[in-house]
C-alpha cells in the first residue's frame, strides 16, 4: 500500500510543511500505473498526471490529481526544486484552515517513491483547463453554421459565452490576489495554469476556476526578495528593467504577474470568441508584443478590419472599450504603471458588471 510521506528535506526529499498527514491512498505501484495518465511539460521537466480516488481513511472517496516529478534516476534535480517549491507554496497558502481560496488548487498531501519520483496529490476539482475549454469552445464554431442560426440564438450564445469567460477570468484574479496578498507571485500564470470544474457554457454559473502550476512562485517578502534558484530569472529581468532596491524589486515581481494576467485576458477574449485556426496564443501574444509593441489600441484598430476577429473586439468594446483600457493598462511597457491584482479584480470589466 502507498501512504503519504515526507523525507527530509535535507537529502532533497519532500519538508513535512503540512503536518505529516498520511492520506492512505491506498494504491499498490501496479495499481497506481494502471491509473488514467498525462504528460505535461513544465519548463524542460517532463511531469505527469494521474487521475485517482482516495481509498482508506478520512478522504477516503475523495477524487485525486496527482502530479509527478520525475526522480533522481532521470537526473532531475531542476524538478526536485519544482516540486518542493510547489508544495511549499501551497502548504504556505494552506496553512491557515480560515483563511483558504476556493480559486486556488487543494493540495491533499505529497510522497516520495523509491526511484525518488516526487507525487504531489491535489483535490480534483476540475479536469479541464482554460486552454481546453478555449480550444473546444474555437473548434465548435468551425462546425455551427452562423448563417443558419436564429439570431436571438447567436445572441443568446455569446451572452453565455461572455458571461463564462468573464467569470472564468474574475476567478482566476480572485486567486492571484489571494497570493500577492499573502507575498507570494505565481510565475506561470497561463491558459493551461487555470482549471476549470466545467467547459459548459450553460453551466456558467457554477463555473469554479483554480489556479495551479505553483512550482515556479516566488516569495516576495521583504526577507525574501531577490532570491531563489527558481527565480533568477525574474530578479536579472527586475534588474534590467532598473529595479534595484528590495521594494522595487517586489513591485517589478508583482507586476511581471500582472503582466502574465494581462496576456491571459488577452487569451480568453480572442481564442474562444473566433473559430479554430483564426487565432492562437502564440500569434496573439507575438501581434500584441512585436508587431503593435504593447500598443493595444493600435491593434485594435488592426483587429476591427478583420470579421473573424468582430466577437473579440466586440467583447473588449463592451462598457465603451473597458477591455482594452485594462490590457493597456497591465500590459504597459512600464512596469510601475501596470494596476495591482486587486485593481484589476475590481475593474469594471472583470466584475461582469457591463454584461
Amino acid at each position: 500500500m502507498v501512504g503519504v510521506f515526507y523525507s527530509s528535506s535535507q537529502s532533497g526529499g519532500l519538508p513535512n510543511d503540512i503536518g505529516n498527514q498520511d492520506l492512505s491512498l491506498g494504491y499498490s505501484p501496479e495499481e497506481i500505473e494502471r491509473l488514467r495518465v498525462q504528460d505535461v511539460g513544465e519548463g524542460e521537466v517532463k511531469i505527469r498526471l494521474y487521475e485517482g480516488r482516495v481509498v482508506q481513511g478520512p478522504l477516503k472517496g475523495t477524487q485525486t490529481v496527482f502530479k509527478v516529478y520525475p526522480g533522481a534516476i532521470a537526473g532531475a534535480s531542476e524538478a526536485n526544486l519544482m516540486a518542493l517549491n510547489e508544495l511549499r507554496t501551497h502548504a504556505f497558502l494552506q496553512s491557515n484552515a480560515r483563511d483558504i481560496c476556493e480559486n486556488i488548487q487543494f493540495l491533499l498531501g505529497a510522497f516520495e517513491t523509491a526511484t525518488g519520483e516526487q507525487w504531489l496529490a491535489f483535490r480534483d476539482d476540475g479536469r479541464y483547463s482554460a486552454a481546453d475549454y478555449a480550444k473546444i469552445t474555437s473548434e465548435r464554431q468551425l462546425k455551427e453554421r452562423p448563417n443558419f442560426w436564429n439570431p436571438y440564438d447567436r445572441a443568446y450564445k455569446l451572452e453565455l459565452r461572455r458571461y463564462f469567460v468573464l467569470r472564468l477570468l474574475n476567478g482566476a484574479m480572485c486567486g492571484l490576489v489571494h497570493m500577492h496578498n499573502h507575498d507570494r507571485l505565481h510565475q506561470s500564470l497561463g491558459p493551461s495554469s487555470v482549471v476549470l470544474n466545467t467547459v459548459a457554457e450553460k453551466n456558467g454559473y457554477y463555473l469554479l476556476p483554480q489556479l495551479r502550476d505553483l512550482a515556479f512562485s516566488v516569495d516576495i517578502g521583504y526577507s525574501s526578495v531577490g532570491v531563489g534558484a527558481l527565480s533568477d530569472g525574474l530578479w536579472r529581468r527586475a534588474s534590467a528593467a532598473g529595479a534595484s532596491t528590495p521594494l522595487e524589486k517586489r513591485a517589478f515581481g508583482v507586476a511581471d504577474d500582472i503582466y502574465g494576467a494581462g496576456l491571459l485576458i488577452a487569451y480568453m477574449a480572442f481564442i474562444p470568441f473566433c473559430e479554430a485556426g483564426i487565432m492562437d496564443g502564440i500569434s496573439l501574444q507575438r501581434l500584441l508584443e512585436n508587431t503593435f509593441r504593447l500598443d493595444i489600441y493600435a491593434a485594435r484598430e488592426y483587429c476591427l478590419e478583420d470579421d473573424k476577429l468582430s466577437e473579440a473586439v466586440n467583447f473588449l468594446d463592451l462598457g465603451d472599450g473597458a477591455g482594452w483600457e485594462l490590457l493597456q493598462a497591465m500590459l504597459n511597457p512600464d512596469y510601475r504603471k501596470r494596476p495591482i491584482a486587486e485593481a484589476v479584480l475590481n475593474h469594471r470589466f472583470i466584475t461582469g458588471a457591463l454584461l
